[in-house]
């Protein structure tokens, strides 16, 4: 088939020009069967592109179904988790708010007490130097009448001395002036005192050991440093008295003995002889001392 197309006008149709039908051969029979199998082909084709058509139409409805509720499912997840990421978000920021408060309250509070300790520590320093303040004035009055004192005590400790120069001068001659008095063992002499003077410069001296005594006239021995003593007589007139001595269980008696007159006697307890002085004879007493020696031990 030709087609003819007049180049002069374009707006005019074309002019088909059909070939007359060529006699009746042998090939036709072939060609309507190939037509044949061509039109079946085209069919099934046919066919089988309007089931693909109805499967993809299905299978895109059914995708889209799918993949809307996907989309709903991920919409609503979304806003789940959307909404759970608020909720926590509000959570953090009211305990971030309620830190706040209390991290304020609590510098608040450290603030006060911060200021409340150095308030308080200024009361104690001012407290402090008061105290020192009235400890120097005390220390200085102190200081000034320490001074006066030792003044006096300077005074007084020149006075002590002379007296005491005094005092030893007057010992040392009350101590010249003892007497020297044998007594009635082996005409052993002693140095005795007469009175309380003299007795206290026997004690200076240090060589024994002295006991004074008040004895009256009584039933029963009275005990005078280690040894026992009775006073048996008195004779005022004569100033005599006689006494008992008990010493080592032994009982010695010593008749009509006189005023400062050495009593002596041996114990076993010292080397030398224990003294007795009488002093002082008034009715049923007497009054003297008792020198024992500074060392004791056996005979």
């Amino acid at each position: 088939m030709s087609t003819t197309q007049d180049t002069m006008n374009p707006t005019q149709p074309p002019t088909y020009i059909i070939p007359p039908p060529a006699s009746p051969n042998w090939k036709m029979p072939a060609l309507v069967g190939v037509l044949l199998l061509l039109a079946g082909s085209n069919v099934y084709l046919y066919m089988q592109l309007e089931h693909v058509r109805t499967d993809t139409k299905n299978d895109m409805a059914k995708l889209g179904t799918d993949l809307g509720q996907s989309i709903t499912q991920l919409r609503l997840d979304n806003n789940a988790q959307l909404q759970a990421s608020r909720r926590n978000t509000e959570d953090l920021q009211q305990k971030l708010d309620r830190q706040r408060l209390i991290a304020q309250r609590e510098v608040g509070a450290a603030k006060d007490d911060a200021e409340k300790k150095v308030q308080d520590l200024e009361q104690r320093v001012a407290a402090e130097q008061n105290k020192q303040a009235q400890l120097i004035g005390q220390v200085k009055q102190t200081a000034e009448t320490t001074s006066s004192k030792l003044t006096d005590v300077s005074t007084d400790v020149g006075t002590v001395k002379t007296d005491l120069s005094n005092t030893k001068s007057e010992l040392e001659t009350t101590i010249s002036n003892l007497k020297r008095v044998n007594g009635d063992l082996d005409s052993h002499a002693s140095l005795i005192a007469t009175n309380g003077k003299e007795l206290a410069a026997l004690r200076a001296l240090g060589e024994r050991n002295y006991v004074e005594f008040t004895l009256p006239k009584a039933k029963h021995a009275q005990r005078v440093g280690d040894i026992s003593l009775l006073l048996k007589k008195v004779d005022l007139k004569k100033n005599r008295f006689t006494v008992e001595v008990t010493a080592d269980d032994q009982v010695t008696e010593k008749k009509d003995r006189t005023l400062n007159e050495p009593i002596q006697f041996y114990t076993s307890k010292a080397k030398q002889p224990y003294e007795i002085v009488v002093n002082k004879v008034s009715k049923d007493t007497i009054v003297g001392y008792l020198a024992t020696p500074k060392v004791q031990n056996g005979r």
